[in-house]
């Protein structure tokens, strides 16, 4: 683990100047105070008293790293954190890490230097030293959404898979046969959980999905539209889509809209992740709905237990399928 005498070598400044840096000393130029935390940053560096705030100093704050400000999932799961944490007479201190373990772990550096008594991160698919680190130590550590394989770091999630078989056979019933999937990164673990949960239900309902209708994007809308390109160029087009999140569904629906294709008489499509536009739209999106203000209220109370020192179990939540018109070929909207 890297010392101050690492990072004042790196930065090629004395101890007592990265002392001052960390203490935000007003003599110190702008010009060192950049070189000292681009050297912190290199050496995962953590400063010992600042870790140790984590434990000992009481400032009424919790940290909340989310991984894409723009991605509506993660703006209500923020409100909800902030709501749960008012409730319980806390403030919340938010940095959007925008999918980048750099962006993450910067904002985990800044929440600790300003004494925060907790972090709730999304984490980003790369597990960083300085997230290990903190994991390792038992700091107040919270996973949101996601978790990190062979980190023992409590987390609140939701489960789709229940969903995900339920929404596959309501695709069957309605006569999609050709059914593809533009999945979330096989790096993250909601990627790699929806995309085993879409096979898993394809086989339940007697299916099977050729390798190249199961791509996988990065929960962004641009992925979405490129990768619905590519399925709709092959020889035998899907007639179904299930989009990994709702950015990618956006994306989706401006290459099928700009293809003039109907939906979902020449493509149905549905989405991981629910928002609001979804029912105000032409037809309806069929989507799977997380639990989001519950996750967040979860998180919070999770993050306050370990806080206390107290037990702080993971918690799972099942999402649900709302079925809308945009899947329907027959039938009456349940």
């Amino acid at each position: 683990m890297a010392r101050i005498k690492d990072v004042a070598a790196h930065a090629g400044v004395s101890v007592a100047t990265v002392s001052r840096v960390l203490n935000d000393h007003p003599s110190v130029t702008d010009d060192t105070r950049r070189r000292v935390h681009d050297a912190m940053a290199a050496l995962n560096y953590v400063p010992n008293a600042v870790a140790r705030s984590l434990r000992t100093t009481a400032t009424r704050t919790l940290g909340l790293i989310i991984g894409d400000i723009l991605n509506p999932f993660f703006t209500e799961l923020a409100r909800s954190v902030e709501d749960e944490a008012r409730r319980e007479g806390f403030t919340v201190v938010m940095g959007n890490a925008d999918e980048r373990a750099d962006e993450q772990d910067h904002y985990v550096r800044t929440l600790l230097e300003q004494r925060v008594d907790g972090l709730l991160i999304c984490p980003t698919a790369e597990l960083t030293p300085l997230v290990q680190q903190l994991a390792e130590a038992g700091a107040p550590l919270v996973f949101l959404d996601r978790t990190i394989d062979g980190l023992d770091v409590p987390c609140v999630r939701s489960d789709g898979s229940a969903a995900i078989t339920e929404l596959v056979k309501h695709l069957h019933e309605q006569g999609h046969r050709h059914i593809a999937l533009a999945s979330g990164p096989s790096t993250l673990s909601t990627g790699r959980e929806r995309t085993r949960a879409f096979t898993d239900a394809l086989s339940a309902a007697g299916l099977t999905a050729p390798p190249e209708y199961v791509r996988y994007g990065d929960f962004r809308e641009g992925s979405g539209r490129s990768i619905t390109a590519e399925l709709l160029d092959l020889p035998t087009p899907p007639d179904a889509i299930f989009f990994g999140d709702n950015l990618m569904t956006l994306g989706g629906l401006e290459e099928i809209r700009a293809r003039k294709l109907r939906i979902p008489r020449d493509v149905a499509v549905a989405s991981f992740d629910d928002v609001t536009w979804f029912r105000h739209i032409e037809p309806p999106i069929t989507a799977i709905a997380q639990p989001t203000a519950e996750m967040g209220r979860r998180a919070v109370q999770l993050l306050l237990r370990r806080v206390r020192h107290q037990p702080a179990p993971s918690a799972v939540l099942p999402a649900r399928l709302v079925i809308r018109q945009s899947c329907q070929r027959k039938g009456i909207m349940r």
